[in-house]
């Protein structure tokens, strides 16, 4: 069965994102940060839990020298952090590193040989309709906006430097959900979510590398 790699495994989009993939089979690595997390996930059929904490270089060593060279079919950036309402310089710049720079960005270089080295060749990463320009019409939450603007920027270009190497990359929006940073006035539940999420990667390929698209299908603008 293919392997996919999921950040941020353990909650939210995340979680239901890690149950559905080993209900259906696929060999799962999922990360985490805490001790119980990664104990709960390491119980599930089909999964491997792997520490990893995006905001410590270590953890991030650590984690790639323990993936090694195994070939992974999809990397899902799942992981990411809502921050400060208003913009404040240290808690901005904390969002950045996770939401654009670690996580997504800089994880996708370093396990490009290993998605290079696999079936499916996709790479996919859960940004949000927040991040598009064209499409804010009401202002506010500058540093989460800020953030998922400038991944899509980041993987659009990711999109175009690996198409010569066989690899698809797809920036999703999964639509507003019940979580604890889309709350319970949300408009989806996860499980809503993730079937559209999964559609969408399985679809993805070289015909359509670089979309941003939300789980419905809808095409977001830029």
């Amino acid at each position: 069965m293919p392997t996919i790699l999921i950040t941020g495994g353990s909650r939210g989009i995340g979680a239901e994102l890690v149950q559905q993939y080993a209900a259906d089979g696929w060999d799962v690595i999922a990360t985490a940060r805490s001790d119980s997390d990664l104990k709960e996930l390491d119980g599930m059929d089909n999964v491997t839990a792997m520490e990893l904490d995006v905001a410590k270089p270590d953890s991030v060593a650590a984690f790639i020298d323990g993936i090694g060279d195994r070939p992974i079919d999809v990397f899902l950036n799942s992981a990411g952090v809502y921050g400060p309402r208003t913009p404040e310089r240290d808690g901005w710049m904390d969002v950045l590193e996770i939401n654009v720079v670690v996580a997504p960005t800089l994880l996708a270089e370093k396990l490009k040989p290993n998605v290079a080295a696999s079936e499916k060749k996709v790479m996919a990463v859960v940004t949000s309709r927040m991040g598009s320009i064209g499409d804010n019409g009401g202002g506010g939450s500058i540093p989460y906006r800020s953030s998922k603007a400038a991944v899509n920027a980041a993987w659009k270009s990711l999109s175009i430097d690996w198409k010569d190497d066989g690899i698809a990359i797809v920036m999703l929006h999964p639509g507003w959900v019940k979580t604890d940073m889309g709350g319970d006035n949300a408009q989806i539940d996860t499980k809503t979510s993730v079937d559209g999420l999964r559609d969408r990667i399985a679809e993805t390929d070289l015909s359509n590398t670089g979309r941003f698209v939300a789980y419905d299908g809808a095409t977001i603008e830029w």
